[in-house]
């Protein structure tokens, strides 16, 4: 019955038969909602493109109406997993990247899962964690979501993304795209070059997650000890005269575990508000509210009252559904991920006592200025605890085919780590890294410069 309900939920605003000759198409043309200059259509898709569950989701896909530009495709992938693309569309098109838009026919999807017409919607995990890596879901949440989804959840792994993306091509009847991602979406083009090396132009990876995953990635142990460098790089100039990493340490050791993954959670969103650290918009905080270095270093001293506003504030949870999918973000991670218990295979029986020992032999300089109970403590780990035992979705230690690769970084990028970009990077033949000084979380989206979207428009 969940697996039902799941399918009829993702059903989109219109009917698309398939073809006479069975190839995939785009159907039900119009013009998108509040972007003209765009059309959305449907993409039918198997439900799971290895036969095993019969049925068919509905994508929605936007495409610029150059049919013919000259450089061909330019595929848009969105972050998360779980957030939609195709509101992006106007915006990466004449706010970001405008440049571009006469070269190539740009095309944005809602992955599986996401969007206005094809988000799975977990109430309880959407009101508590959102948009949220970080954040904890209740045990109950985490149960609520595996039952709505029952045995459709493997079915929202990256392997089927990756498996929808050259659909999606054959659709657009073309031999070859370029593919430019953000964030997670940076994850997904990585594995559709490896999947389909003869299918990729170029490749732009924006907030890079490496595609070869271990359990230092679902431990967030980059991301963990980033903070420190961060926290450090913004109070160089000019100098904040105390080491904030060091006050960083000290409070969360002052708390508890739980509010050591808050505090870990709050430099995380607080870098969309202020990738400075040190001086936040005051349209984006009250007066009065500080900057959370300033906040940090008061709460070390002994004053609360501004740090415990700031995750009051910042706390994660509630994000519109149609935005961003909770339920799809667990369902993709943990089947993708690989963890101190193993893949998504392992009995729920075993998880506990792995994460246990894991806890005890991390040492203090893989998670400084956090601790070991913040690591096992955060989001990707007690998600995916709880989650039902499955099929794990693929994991390869391979290298990107040998096409041109443009990675973007912001070195105030805590979502995201530079780290993780310069890991990638070691597995790319023909790369070119860019790092964005001052910059947070996803370049062409939000950096204030030049320097990100230049190299972009250089590169392709």
């Amino acid at each position: 019955m969940a697996a039902g309900l799941a399918l009829t939920a993702l059903s989109g605003p219109a009917a698309a038969s398939a073809s006479p000759d069975g190839a995939p198409r785009l159907t039900g043309a119009h013009a998108c909602a509040g972007q003209p200059d765009f059309s959305c259509a449907t993409l039918r898709v198997p439900i799971d493109h290895k036969g095993r569950v019969r049925g068919h989701l509905q994508l929605q896909v936007a495409t610029s109406n150059n049919v013919r530009a000259p450089k061909g495709v330019l595929l848009f992938l969105a972050g998360g997993p779980g957030q939609a693309a195709v509101p992006f569309a106007d915006r990466i098109a004449k706010t970001r990247l405008p440049e571009l838009v006469d070269d190539y026919r740009f095309v944005l999807l809602d992955q599986r899962g996401t969007g206005e017409f094809g988000a799975l919607n977990c109430p309880e995990m959407q009101a508590q964690v959102g948009s949220s890596d970080i954040a904890v879901p209740t045990p109950g949440a985490v149960a609520q979501c595996a039952g709505l989804l029952g045995g459709t959840a493997p079915l929202y792994s990256t392997d089927q993304t990756v498996a929808d993306l050259d659909q999606l091509r054959q659709a657009l009847g073309v031999r070859k795209m370029s593919v430019n991602g953000v964030s997670y979406g940076a994850f997904v083009a990585e594995r559709y070059a490896l999947a389909h090396p003869t299918h990729v132009n170029r490749i732009v990876l924006d907030s890079v997650v490496p595609h070869f995953l271990t359990s230092a990635e679902s431990l967030y142990l980059a991301g963990l000890r980033a903070q420190a460098r961060v926290l450090r790089s913004a109070c160089a100039t000019p100098a904040c005269g105390f080491d904030p990493a060091e006050d960083l340490a000290t409070v969360v050791r002052q708390r508890s575990a739980a509010d050591g993954v808050k505090l870990f959670d709050l430099l995380v969103n607080y870098e969309f508000v202020d990738p400075t650290y040190r001086n936040p918009n005051p349209a984006a905080l009250p007066p009065g509210t500080g900057d959370v270095i300033g906040a940090i270093h008061a709460a070390r001293t002994g004053s609360q009252d501004r740090l415990n506003t700031l995750l009051q504030l910042l706390a994660s949870g509630g994000d519109p559904v149609a935005s961003f999918s909770a339920g799809l973000h667990a369902a993709t991670i943990c089947a993708d991920m690989r963890f101190p218990w193993g893949t998504a295979a392992t009995p729920l029986a075993l998880r506990p006592r792995a994460l246990a020992v894991t806890e005890r032999v991390l040492p203090t300089s893989a998670v400084w200025p956090y601790t070991q109970a913040v690591a096992v403590g955060q989001g990707f780990i007690q998600t995916c605890l709880r989650w039902p035992a499955e099929r794990p979705s693929s994991d390869t230690a391979a290298r990107l085919p040998n096409v041109p690769v443009l990675i973007l970084n912001g070195d105030h990028d805590l979502s995201t780590p530079l780290e993780w970009a310069q890991q990638e990077a070691k597995f790319i033949p023909n790369v070119k890294l860019v790092v964005v000084p001052g910059a947070s979380h996803s370049i062409q989206n939000r950096e204030t410069g030049h320097v990100g979207r230049d190299a972009v428009i250089a590169f392709l």
